[in-house]
């Protein structure tokens, strides 16, 4: 009988396409990663992989057992999630994941005050940019902005966030107007259109440093309101809020399988008090 973990090394090295990728993904070193592949193909007689200038490529023989290994990823997944789901221990591990702007700006101090509450209970931080994939048990909850979560995670939104447009008061009165816009914005964003003569003037990936440069008078940036209102830095004023109404709401979600248990439950219901008493931040009405 095939071991899952010989199961999950194929999925990992056929996803990601190398040896390098596939053992970053999977925590262990390179040589790991070819001697389990190696022992898979040798056990069976097979050649799953073959390699190329760009990567590692399924051959015809892998190809034909892909979809049954999805299938079996899923089953082990549900497996891992329904064991979980009765655990009613408050203690153990919960993996959280969550904007790193808004831990950092927001929430660490309520990552203190749940660690006092519940010492038993360890978090895992995941806060580097990507959405989490909550089905794959890549995190336990999540706090997400977004217009609408999958059907698949149970939660509730805290709230809508509001947006505004914010400048360095230098800027203000200024002939020609620069903008800081994000870095998929290739034309001038709709939101400048109430400006005569307004030209980009930096493109950025991160909301942090897209405040930063409108802090040092770059530019003029349309931001969540929450970001620079908690700072309240006078460098950075609140030029106009947006009157159309906000589309993406700040929801704090877990797999619908994880909803009894009871360290990722007591997990959102601190987190969901903590959310809230922030409500005057995310719909702009700190001012």
């Amino acid at each position: 009988m095939t071991n899952w973990d010989d199961i999950r090394y194929f999925l990992t090295l056929a996803r990601a396409g190398s040896i390098s990728a596939a053992s970053r993904q999977l925590g262990v070193n390179h040589s790991t990663v070819s001697r389990r592949i190696q022992a898979l193909e040798s056990r069976h007689g097979v050649r799953l992989f073959d390699r190329t200038q760009t990567g590692y490529e399924m051959t015809e023989a892998a190809s034909h057992i892909y979809d049954v290994a999805l299938v079996l990823e899923e089953q082990n997944l549900k497996l891992e999630r329904q064991l979980f789901a009765n655990d009613k221990r408050l203690e153990g591990r919960v993996c959280m994941t969550m904007p790193n702007d808004l831990l950092n700006h927001l929430l660490m101090p309520s990552i203190a005050g749940f660690k006092k509450e519940q010492p038993n209970i360890t978090l895992d931080l995941l806060v580097a940019k990507g959405v989490r994939n909550l089905a794959n048990r890549e995190a336990d909850i999540a706090i997400r902005f977004t217009p609408e979560p999958p059907d698949y995670l149970v939660g509730r939104e805290v709230c809508k966030m509001q947006m505004a447009l914010y400048g360095h008061p230098s800027l203000l009165g200024q002939e020609k107007v620069k903008l800081i816009v994000w870095g998929d914005e290739k034309d001038t964003p709709q939101w400048a259109s109430s400006f005569n003569n307004a030209e980009i003037a930096l493109r950025v990936d991160d909301l942090y440093s897209m405040y930063l440069a409108v802090k040092a008078g770059i530019g003029i940036a349309r931001m969540p309101c929450w970001l620079p209102d908690s700072i309240n830095d006078s460098r950075v004023q609140c030029l106009e809020v947006d009157s159309e109404k906000p589309g993406w709401g700040i929801w704090l979600l877990s797999h619908v399988d994880l909803k009894n248990t009871a360290r990722v439950k007591a997990c959102k219901d601190y987190f969901w008090q903590a959310l809230t008493e922030h409500k005057t931040l995310f719909e702009g009405r700190f001012k």
